[in-house]
């Protein structure tokens, strides 16, 4: 079968995210079928960007195919971002034909954030007879306009708005990485006959191939064991939607604690901020590392001893939760701290922490001194019971097959 997946933001281990389309690729590749991912030359969210002279050009990232689309450089969320959106579009559209007849498709996916590319994908599908899948990141235009607070007659959320219906009217299949978004769906013109549920997963296999850490890092983490501190770990993203300041107040309020350090590993356009907060509360007990690269999480994750996401209060997580660096939490077989209202609690589904309503700091606190007076047997045993939850559920090499079941069905 020859897989053509459409994805404007696609990474690799190597350039950095986005992962589920490398991953998903290598998976179908393993199980024999062909597989070619478009996507963008530039992403805010890649460490690096390929630079191409041409308009299009193919190339093999890590043994996998990937088309390039020269797209304009951009910063945040601005017009150049949508300058940017519409020129993959348009070059794309311009492609089909050579796309179909070149690659030979006999599966599409449509998988970019935003639902634009549904009109490649359409396109190429009719051209080719090829079947047509939708699949849904984030919920667009409505996560702009919930937590963006834009307009529903802005001129780009109108025009998301009719990619979005048109979409849902024309795929073959939907594939929603998220569970509970039948309704919403239904109500923009999808048959829910058409409705499957993938959400992010893990690569099991990138557990035995790790990095080391950089002996720096390793130092401070060994002086920090040195002084008994027990580590509340954080890895990712530093922006609002990660609601980090939920964890600097917690360590306010845990500040003449000296059991306790809250270390956050990251980058982010809310970085500096959190920092300025830290700096004005003084606060000893928080500790700010640059990322480190995804091989080394593994090690990172172990030198932790219990791990804290958090979340906003938003009306746009009714449709549930699909965070990627969850299951790296469970796979580290460490308890975690969840602060989230979402329908969708991995931590309680798993049992292998602690939930906690989100922005409330001193849930957060309670939830820290809960886990620090359990018996050592029991935080053992949420470790062991988050990674069997992960590898059962979550491994995308089951992820994987149940996509090539819905292309079949």
């Amino acid at each position: 079968m020859n897989i053509f997946l459409i994805n404007h933001y696609a990474g690799s281990p190597e350039m950095g995210m986005e992962y589920r389309p490398y991953y998903l690729a290598k998976e179908w590749i393993k199980l024999g079928h062909d597989v070619t991912i478009l996507v963008a030359t530039h992403s805010h969210i890649r460490k690096y960007n390929p630079e191409i002279q041409q308009d299009i050009k193919e190339e093999i990232v890590e043994g996998m195919r990937y088309i390039w689309v020269k797209t304009p450089k951009y910063s945040g969320n601005g017009i150049g971002r949508i300058k940017n959106m519409f020129a993959f579009i348009q070059k794309t559209l311009y492609k089909a034909s050579y796309f179909v007849k070149t690659y030979k498709p006999d599966v599409i996916i449509a998988s970019s954030t935003y639902p634009s590319d549904n009109y490649v994908a359409r396109k190429m599908a009719k051209l080719s007879g090829a079947k047509y899948i939708y699949e849904v990141h984030d919920l667009w235009p409505l996560s702009p306009m919930e937590l963006g607070g834009m307009s529903k007659y802005h001129p780009f959320i109108v025009a998301m708005q009719h990619a979005e219906n048109f979409a849902y009217r024309k795929a073959d299949a939907v594939v929603s990485m998220l569970p509970k978004t039948q309704e919403h769906m239904r109500t923009h013109g999808l048959d829910l006959k058409k409705w499957h549920y993938i959400p992010n997963g893990i690569v099991v296999d990138d557990w035995n191939n790790t990095e080391n850490l950089s002996d720096d890092y390793k130092k401070i983490f060994n002086d920090l064991k040195k002084q008994n501190k027990i580590i509340i770990g954080y890895t990712g993203g530093h922006a609002l939607s990660n609601s980090l300041n939920t964890i600097i107040d917690a360590a306010d309020h845990l500040k003449n604690n000296s059991d306790f350090v809250f270390v956050l590993v990251g980058s982010g356009n809310e970085k500096e901020n959190l920092q300025q907060q830290v700096q004005s509360k003084q606060l000893s007990n928080v500790l700010f590392l640059d990322p480190v690269s995804k091989n080394q999480i593994p090690e990172l994750l172990g030198l932790m001893d219990f791990l804290i996401i958090t979340w906003n209060k938003s009306p746009l997580y009714r449709f549930g939760i699909n965070p990627n660096k969850i299951f790296d939490y469970m796979m580290a077989q460490k308890p975690i701290i969840h602060a989230t209202d979402a329908p969708n609690n991995f931590v309680d589904e798993a049992q292998c922490g602690i939930a906690v309503p989100p922005e409330d700091s001193n849930a957060v606190v309670d939830a820290v001194l809960r886990l620090s007076k359990m018996a050592k047997d029991d935080l053992k045993q949420m470790g062991q019971n988050g990674k069997s939850y992960v590898i059962e559920n979550y491994d995308y090499k089951v992820l994987a097959q149940r996509f090539i079941d819905v292309f079949n069905a």
